[in-house]
């Protein structure tokens, strides 16, 4: 395993171990990356809040499965759990990909054109849908809440914690340290890696849909909506019949 190879590499230095465990894991996971895309594309400048509230889902499941495996390892097939988890999160991520179709497809359906808010400095894509009758339907886009996109995030990330074997072989450092201190911090640099790393990645995704979203990158905006759909799906399908 490459991963391990890098994190048993450094542990001499138990936190940048597992800082460094963490992100690698983070950015080989396609899944990972796949679930977050779609979310951090909608809420732009606020997609930092979608790359911590998936990492500290991740987290949790991740540290939820491993105490019922040290508990329980003798009573509960956690490699079928594990098996039945990542089709699950295969199903989950073509379930996000769909959802982030149809949200193009509602909501930027026909004429557009951008509009700005001076009074509530927001900036927001307005569409015409016109009939035979040339009198035109104003409807304004929507944007996913914030909340909303929070709470899916945190729900996907606890989903990816459980599945995989990989969390458990990113935790055997821990056996090997000499004392309680060592593990710990290799613990706590588990937790900073994940958190950063996806929240990099989200910020990223939010800056250049930001970017994008304005009259002159209209098209490469829906494009990128289009690519962080597709690429749910494709990792998604990939998860199912791959597992």
């Amino acid at each position: 395993m490459i991963i391990l190879d890098q994190v048993l590499y450094f542990t001499q230095w138990p936190l940048l171990a597992g800082v460094v465990g963490s992100m690698i894991h983070v950015f080989t996971g396609p899944d990972h990356l796949a679930a977050v895309m779609p979310f951090a594309v909608e809420h732009k400048k606020s997609s930092w809040k979608i790359g911590i509230s998936w990492g500290t889902g991740h987290l949790v499941g991740m540290l939820f499965i491993g105490v019922l495996f040290m508990l329980f390892k003798q009573l509960i097939p956690f490699e079928v759990i594990s098996e039945f988890s990542e089709v699950f999160v295969g199903f989950v991520l073509v379930g996000i990909g769909i959802w982030a179709i149809y949200r193009i497809r509602k909501f930027d359906s026909g004429h557009q054109h951008p509009h700005y808010h001076v009074e509530t400095d927001e900036f927001h894509i307005h569409s015409h849908v016109h009939d035979q009758s040339s009198k035109s339907n104003h409807s304004h886009s929507h944007t996913l809440p914030i909340k909303k996109g929070i709470l899916s995030s945190f729900t996907v990330g606890i989903i990816h914690g459980f599945a995989g074997v990989a969390h458990f072989i990113l935790f055997l450092p821990v056996l090997g340290f000499n004392s309680i201190a060592q593990s710990a911090s290799y613990i706590v640099g588990f937790g900073i890696g994940t958190l950063s790393a996806m929240t990099f990645f989200a910020v990223v995704v939010g800056l250049l849909s930001s970017k994008s979203n304005n009259s002159k990158y209209k098209n490469v905006f829906l494009y990128l909506r289009y690519t962080a759909a597709m690429l749910a799906l494709l990792v998604g399908f990939y998860w199912i019949f791959a597992s």
